[in-house]
């Protein structure tokens, strides 16, 4: 981007987030709808990660990473909700130019770590099912600590690498950014200077972060669909595909729409389509992860049926174990 002249150059103290709608009639409905999505999120995510940390049984290298991904999106929707849902409720939409970097940076440090991370846990399955035999050695517990660390590393470095060359930027007037949450893409519009060198470096932090992660995923999952097809009971076959199609559903549409927003070229109808994408990878992801991933697994459910049991009695758990029977067949 070239350097802006002949407007207003006064340097931005504060941004301010437009968000997705400026209908005043909208924005209570809105600030409910965001609300129970935060809610139903944390408690989701916040669940997964005690019950495997206080479950034994839960201590395997598919939990452990189930564990990593619901403690980073718990960190992931607080990043972004919460001052959205402020925004919504009081009508002050302003963030501090130094708030907004902290935003950017944190967004773009957990999102990158969320794509290393599935990626991780798609590796998990594929060598669970196509290489059973090899399972114990190859997911040993230090190569499951590795790929976690490696996950969030690389999250952190791509992040900080662009937070250093976001932060040498001017922001100037006009101050508003079209969005409803501080995005690099619309900040880095408001640029007074040079920004060329910023948006080449962030793009292809981004191509890396997602497209390598994708495609391993898909790879996979791709070994995995091949092996399923082998299975010679019917009922199992059924069973397993329906495990990996709603597995393969949620990553293809979290990394599908990162992609278009952060790596794809825009042309016009993209960029007026990036909020719609934004959604569902900032608050949609977050919110069926658990229930996808987590919470239709068996093991999740006897963990989460023996806690019901020690505070609220025997009922609970005989009313989930005969959910779990209406889920099974």
């Amino acid at each position: 981007m070239e350097e802006r002249k002949g407007e207003n150059q006064t340097s931005a103290r504060e941004f301010i987030l437009l968000g997705i709608s400026n209908a005043p009639e909208v924005q209570f409905l809105l600030f409910l709808l965001f609300l129970v999505i935060y809610v139903v999120t944390m408690a989701g995510n916040i669940l997964i990660v005690l019950l495997v940390v206080a479950n034994r049984h839960l201590h395997t290298p598919m939990y452990f990473f189930l564990g990593n991904l619901s403690c980073l999106e718990t960190c992931y929707s607080s990043t972004l909700l919460p001052q959205l849902l402020a925004g919504l409720l009081t009508g002050d939409r302003t963030i501090s130019v130094p708030g907004c970097l902290t935003q950017l940076y944190f967004f773009g440090f957990l999102a990158a770590s969320e794509c290393y991370l599935l990626a991780a846990m798609s590796y998990d399955r594929y060598v669970a099912i196509c290489k059973p035999l090899h399972y114990a050695v190859r997911m040993k517990a230090r190569n499951c600590l590795l790929l976690v660390a490696g996950s969030w590393t690389g999250g952190f470095l791509g992040s900080t690498i662009m937070m250093a060359l976001v932060s040498q930027l001017r922001f100037c007037a006009p101050n508003e950014i079209d969005h409803f949450f501080c995005d690099f893409t619309p900040l880095i519009q408001l640029s007074c200077g040079d920004t060329s060198l910023t948006t080449w470096v962030t793009w292809i932090l981004s191509s890396i972060e997602t497209l390598a992660p994708f495609l391993l995923t898909m790879t996979s999952y791709a070994c995995i669909m091949v092996t399923i097809l082998r299975i010679p009971s019917t009922s199992g076959r059924q069973k397993a595909f329906s495990t990996c199609s709603s597995h393969l559903t949620v990553v293809t549409v979290f990394y599908g729409t990162i992609i278009m927003v952060y790596v794809v070229p825009k042309n016009r109808t993209l960029r007026e389509l990036n909020k719609v994408f934004s959604v569902f990878y900032t608050l949609l992801t977050p919110l069926v992860n658990p229930l996808v991933y987590s919470l239709r697994n068996r093991e999740v459910k006897e963990a989460l049926g023996k806690v019901l049991h020690t505070f609220f009695g025997p009922n609970c758990q005989q009313k989930l174990h005969r959910s779990q029977r209406g889920t099974a067949s």
